[in-house]
C-alpha cells in the first residue's frame, strides 16, 4: 500500500478554521426566536470582560435555578442570557421576571462563550452580574448600554 500525499491546498485549512473561535456572525445562526434584545459584538465583548472581573470578586450568579432564586430574593444586577439555549422553555420565564422587577437583561449569541467567560468549561445559559466597587466603571458602562437597547417586541 502506498501513502497518498495530502494536497497542501486541501481540506486541512478548513478543518483548522472549524476548530478555532467562531465569529459573531456565525454564532447568530443558532439564535432562538426569543433572543431579544441582542447585544452587539462590541457590547458582548464588554459583557465578557465584566463577567471575568466579577468572577474574580465572586459577584456572579450562574445557572437558571440560582439566578431565579436570587431574583426572587430581590438581588440587583445585569442578567446575561445565552441566545442559543434549547429548549427555550428552560429559561423563557426569566426575562418576564426581570421586567417585573426592572432588572436589565440582554442576550448574547453563545452559551459556550458565556460559560468560558465565567471561568467554566461547562456552557452556561444565564449569568447575573452583581455590581461591585472593584469593577464599577466596567459595570456601569455595560449597564448603560444594556438599558439603551430597544425593548423586546
Amino acid at each position: 500500500m502506498t501513502k497518498i500525499k495530502a494536497d497542501p491546498d486541501g481540506p486541512e485549512p478548513q478543518a483548522e478554521a472549524c476548530l478555532g473561535e467562531r465569529t459573531y456572525h456565525e454564532l447568530l445562526v443558532n439564535l432562538n426566536p426569543i433572543a431579544q434584545p441582542l447585544a452587539s459584538r462590541r457590547l458582548t465583548r464588554k459583557l465578557y470582560k465584566c463577567i471575568k472581573k466579577a468572577v474574580k470578586q465572586k459577584q456572579i450568579r450562574r445557572g437558571v435555578k440560582e439566578v431565579q432564586k436570587f431574583i426572587n430574593k430581590g438581588e440587583k444586577g445585569i442578567m446575561v442570557l445565552a441566545g442559543d439555549t434549547l429548549p427555550v422553555e428552560v429559561y423563557c420565564h426569566l426575562p418576564v421576571m426581570c421586567e417585573d422587577r426592572n432588572l436589565p437583561y440582554v442576550y448574547i449569541p453563545s452559551k459556550t462563550d458565556l460559560g468560558a467567560a465565567a471561568g467554566s468549561k461547562r456552557p452556561t445559559c444565564v449569568i447575573m452580574v452583581k455590581p461591585h466597587e472593584e469593577y464599577q466603571e466596567a459595570y456601569d458602562e455595560c449597564l448603560e448600554e444594556v438599558q439603551a437597547l430597544p425593548p423586546p417586541m
